[in-house]
This record gives structure tokens, C-alpha cells and sequence, in this order.
């Protein structure tokens, strides 16, 4: 069997999985966010926090509770960093660098899990269990909350209510996250992933020295990095680390985690607004862009160009060879069109216009499907600017679900698509205008371009992978990404919020024979088109500069 059969027949597994899935998963979400019934251990939470799960809130109360929840997050992940070395059970590590371990906090908190250190070297126990993994369940869960939030602004009218940030938060956590990482933790440890608490240990003699690898609860953090879209490795080869991702079918099963809730939360959506066909015409908007960028990742990394392609096969060199070129890219495609960032290859090694499709899985808002939650709110954010730029074309309101898209609802659109591409655009300007900044490269042209580009792409999206070409434990790195990780998480959110109690406000618009119907193939195949024109207009100059220029050159 050739390379490529193996890699379409895995797609085809991957994609039969996943269909199988979605139905069951994406109803139940559907009733864990629709219930009034709490959870004895539910109860015990909210008495904890002092939080009333029974009070509506609108959309500045549920703001507040994201932005207050996440800063907490953020002072405790840092403090944590920084009292490491006095902690039991933190492997004789010292404590994290100021500049580090701001960036840390930040990454982990807005679900992007950007790493500037070696897990393995850096971070004992307590920290990777007691801070990171535990922010891997929550910044997930306010993902999913504020997604959530969104499509009750949809299916409510007359309120400006769009339910209870802090019920939301518990019931993603406990009723979703939790158990679907014991089950996959599990089958990652069935599969021989490590899990246990060891120490430092030597695992045997290399070229006349030895290696030390320390022990941890490495299944059930990868778990929840997979299924959360966070993407934080316990090792600093991530996912291509054999403790991590130990054989193919992991590998396959990973990916799987990865897509698992992005795509269920379509079916959920169309639950929640009582159109189960405006979820499917979203889900097939994200299909038709995974599918399309899987196959050409496996197309430029297959492609044959020299004698060192030739005798590999393809582009082998920053690859696994228990995985090959086909699920390396599955893989890669995968985290970077959600806010995974979790990596089995190394991406600087792709090809130039493989490199160009991963920034560009990031760079059009990874909404296909996305991250946990973000990934849904961004679709639904492009989908109201296609049914206006419809409206436009034909002189009518535009009209979506049946609430009216007008001045307040756009301006709001389009200020959300706006912010990550201002950050992402302006920190990689003054990188590359800076004298320091610049030394941090390892390659130069093109290619040292994109590894700046990349960085300030991953970091202002939430995905967190990286070309690793670039040395960005810097105090500039570490402080310029920290705050774009930051910003690129929660000003979206500020605008997602106000749009959902817009339109909770308003009252619903009735369907007539003008009505643009979302439902169908035409508006999929509008959206697609809508997404990859404003991303094109927006990136394109810079991915001229860089991966485009390789990948020519090449």
C-alpha cells in the first residue's frame, strides 16, 4: 500500500469516527447547558465560590465573571511558577524566571499553551498537575461558556440574559471535560502512554553517556490537552514523543480528541437555536475547509523535489517515522485550524507552502473547526458577516436566525475579526523593525521571517505550536507574546459578548420568501468563500514575504 492510500484511508477512518460521535455528544452539551438540574458536587462548587448557578446574567455581568475568573487564573499560575523551588514535589527544580513564568501563566490561561521552556527540564509535579492541567479543564470550559453565551443570544428574544457564567464554567468542566478525559486517558495509557507521579531516572547509556527522563501524569494531561484544543506538552517533543504518543493508532486517536468537541458543538448549536439544519450548514463550512487544507498538507509534503524527496518519499526530514508524512499532516492541519497547538512533527520542517497552510489554518481565526468553543463563536461571527455582505449584494437587512443584523450587530463582527489580526500584524512589525528581536532567529529570509510571523500568528490565535526555530525565551519574546496571547483571547470575547446580548435583545424577525436561508449549500458555500477572501486581503502581504516566497523559491 502507497504512503498516500494509507493517509486517505486513515482520513476516512478519522472522519467515520468522528461521524459517529457527533450526534450523541453534541445533543448531550446540548442538554448539559439547557438543564436546570444541578449536580450534588455542583452545588459543593458554587457554595465554595459563593456563586448563585440560578441567577441570569447579562452580557457585562457575564463578561465580568470571564475577565475575573481568568485574572485570578493568572496571578495563581504565575505564583505557583514562581514558588516552585520551595514546593515538595517539584524534582529539585528552581523557580520559573519572572518574564517566563508571566508567559506561562497567560499561555495556559487563554487555552493557548505557547511553551518557551522544556517541560521535562523545567516544570515538576506540582506545577504541570496542580497549575497547567488544571488550566488546561478551565480555559476550556470558558471557551465553551462564552460559545454557549452566544447562541442563547441567538435562540432568546426580548432578554438581554444569556444565562450563568459560573454554572456554565462548572457543568463544562464536570459534566463534560472530566469524563471524556478519564476515557481518554485510559486508552492513551492502554496504548502505553506514561502515568505516574516517578522521579528523575536514568533510562539508559547513549553514545557513552546516559539519559534521565523524569515520570508524570502524562496520559491524563495529554488527554485533556487534546480534547480541551490546548496543546501544552508535558515533553518538550510534545505529541511526537513516544511517553505522549506512543504508536499510530495514539496518534490517530489524538486527533480524533482534538476534533471531537469543535464539531460536536455544531450540532449542539443547531439543538440550542431549534434548526438542526443551521448546524449541519455550519459543520460542512468547516468540513469542506479541514478537508481541503488535510489534503493539501499531503499534497505539498508528498510532492517530490530533489534526490533527498526522492529517496524519503517525501518531506520526511522533523517527522516521525512511526508516523510518516500522512498523519504528520492530518495532525499538523488539525491543531493549527483549531487552537490545539499540540505537535507531532516539526513544523518548521514542512515544506515552504506546507508551513504557508499552517499559518494560514491560524491566521483565517481557526474556525474550522476551531477550538473548543472559540472555534464555534468565530464561525458564527463569519456567518454573520456573510448574510450582510449578501444583504448588500441584493438591498435587503440581512437577517440570520431570524435576529437582524444591523449597525450595532456588524460594527460589533467587525471589530472581532479585526483584533487578532492587528495584534498578530503589529507585534511581527516591530519585531522584525527591532535590533534584538531578530537575533532570535536561526534561519534567515524567508523562512526566519515566518518563524517571527508564526510566533506572533499562534500566540495572538491561542494555538500555541510553533516553527521551534526560533529562540523566543527572550524577555521580549516572553512579554510581547504573553500579551498577545492575552488580548487575542479575551477582546474577542468582550465584542462576542456584546453581540450575543444585542441580540438576546431583540425581538425575532419572521421568515419571508426574501429571507436568505443559511440552512442550505449555498450559504456553506458563501461562507467559505467569505472567510478565505477576508483572510486572503488581510495575510496575504505577509505570507508573500514569507512562506509563499520559500515555497516559490523552492
Amino acid at each position: 500500500m502507497s504512503p498516500e492510500l494509507a493517509g486517505v484511508l486513515q482520513l476516512l477512518a478519522l472522519i467515520a469516527a468522528l461521524a459517529l460521535a457527533y450526534r450523541p455528544l453534541g445533543d448531550y452539551m446540548a442538554r448539559v447547558y439547557s438543564s436546570t438540574r444541578h449536580l450534588r458536587v455542583e452545588k459543593w462548587i458554587y457554595k465554595a465560590v459563593g456563586a448563585n448557578p440560578n441567577a441570569e446574567m447579562r452580557w457585562p455581568a457575564y463578561l465580568r465573571g470571564v475577565l475575573a475568573f481568568s485574572a485570578v487564573s493568572v496571578l495563581f499560575l504565575y505564583l505557583l511558577q514562581r514558588l516552585q523551588g520551595s514546593l515538595p514535589g517539584s524534582l529539585g527544580f528552581s523557580s520559573i524566571d519572572p518574564d517566563q513564568a508571566f508567559n506561562t501563566a497567560a499561555s495556559f490561561v487563554s487555552n493557548t499553551n505557547w511553551q518557551s521552556y522544556y517541560g521535562e527540564q523545567a516544570m515538576g509535579h506540582v506545577v504541570q498537575t496542580g497549575g497547567l492541567a488544571v488550566q488546561n479543564f478551565v480555559s476550556a470550559s470558558v471557551g465553551i461558556a462564552v460559545a454557549v453565551a452566544l447562541v442563547r443570544g441567538f435562540a432568546r428574544s426580548r432578554t438581554g440574559e444569556l444565562g450563568n457564567f459560573w454554572a456554565d464554567l462548572v457543568r463544562g468542566t464536570v459534566r463534560i471535560l472530566i469524563p471524556l478525559s478519564v476515557i481518554g486517558a485510559i486508552v492513551l495509557v492502554a496504548c502505553g502512554a506514561i502515568q505516574n507521579f516517578a522521579g528523575i531516572h536514568e533510562v539508559g547509556q547513549f553514545m557513552g553517556g546516559s539519559q534521565q527522563w523524569n515520570g508524570g501524569a502524562v496520559a491524563s494531561q495529554e488527554a485533556i490537552k487534546e480534547i480541551g484544543t490546548n496543546g501544552g506538552g508535558y515533553f518538550n517533543a510534545n505529541s511526537a514523543h513516544p511517553f505522549e504518543n506512543p504508536n499510530a493508532f495514539s496518534n490517530l486517536f489524538e486527533i480524533f480528541l482534538i476534533l471531537l468537541i469543535p464539531f460536536a458543538l455544531t450540532r449542539t448549536f443547531g439543538r440550542m437555536v431549534g434548526s438542526i439544519k443551521q448546524g449541519y450548514a455550519i459543520l460542512a463550512t468547516m468540513v469542506t475547509i479541514w478537508v481541503g487544507f488535510v489534503l493539501l498538507m499531503m499534497w505539498t509534503e508528498f510532492a517530490h523535489h530533489g534526490p533527498a524527496f526522492e529517496a524519503a518519499g517525501g518531506a520526511m526530514e522533523g517527522k516521525e517515522t512511526r508516523f510518516g508524512i500522512s498523519t504528520s499532516a492530518i495532525f499538523s492541519i488539525s491543531t493549527t485550524l483549531t487552537s490545539t497547538g499540540a505537535v507531532n512533527s516539526f513544523h518548521s520542517s514542512n515544506t515552504g507552502l506546507g508551513g504557508g497552510l499552517n499559518l494560514l489554518g491560524m491566521q483565517l481565526g481557526e474556525i474550522a473547526p476551531g477550538g473548543v468553543g472559540s472555534g464555534l463563536y468565530g464561525m458564527l461571527i463569519m456567518a454573520i458577516i456573510a448574510v450582510f455582505i449578501a444583504g448588500l449584494m441584493v438591498g435587503r437587512t440581512p437577517e440570520y436566525l431570524g435576529k437582524k443584523i444591523g449597525t450595532r450587530e456588524i460594527k460589533l463582527a467587525a471589530c472581532y475579526i479585526l483584533i487578532t489580526p492587528a495584534l498578530v500584524l503589529c507585534f511581527t512589525a516591530a519585531a522584525m523593525a527591532l535590533p534584538t528581536p531578530v537575533d532570535s532567529m536561526t534561519n534567515s529570509g524567508a523562512h526566519g521571517f515566518s518563524e517571527i510571523l508564526y510566533a506572533y500568528t499562534s500566540a495572538g490565535n491561542n494555538n500555541g505550536s510553533a516553527f521551534a526555530g526560533l529562540n523566543a525565551d527572550t524577555q521580549w519574546f516572553n512579554t510581547t507574546l504573553g500579551l498577545a496571547m492575552l488580548l487575542g483571547r479575551f477582546l474577542p470575547m468582550v465584542f462576542v459578548l456584546a453581540l450575543a446580548g444585542s441580540l438576546a435583545e431583540q425581538k425575532p424577525v419572521p421568515e419571508t420568501a426574501g429571507t436568505l436561508r443559511t440552512n442550505k449549500p449555498l450559504f456553506t458555500g458563501l461562507l467559505v468563500g467569505t472567510i478565505l477572501i477576508i483572510t486572503g486581503l488581510t495575510y496575504f502581504p505577509a505570507l508573500a514575504l514569507g512562506p509563499l516566497a520559500e515555497g516559490l523559491a523552492s
